[in-house]
């Protein structure tokens, strides 16, 4: 990911899909929880982000991964919605 240390697939642990109400719009959000030497760590991304493309990427690879996740998110409209689209271990 450009800017950013590279997180290997192996130490994420979670990967959930939300949106934010922006008054007019909806941002979508993704927040990746990975294990790190001191303990997890959160990382957070958003669809206007450079690196946005970079993180989709990289997690579709996780197995098991819920590639159906655009849909539960995006109705209803300005509603957090929520979703995990990947746990370790579930």
């Amino acid at each position: 990911m450009s800017g950013q240390p590279s997180i290997a697939l192996d130490t994420i642990q979670e990967v959930a899909f939300f949106k934010r109400d922006e008054l007019t719009t909806d941002l979508v959000c993704c927040e990746v929880v990975v294990r790190g030497e001191g303990g997890d760590m959160t990382w957070f991304f958003h669809e206007e982000a450079p690196e946005w493309g970079d993180v989709l990427k990289l997690v579709e690879w996780l197995p098991g991964f819920d590639r159906e996740w655009p849909s539960k998110v995006m109705q209803p409209p300005f509603a957090d919605s929520r979703t995990v689209a990947f746990q370790r271990g579930a």
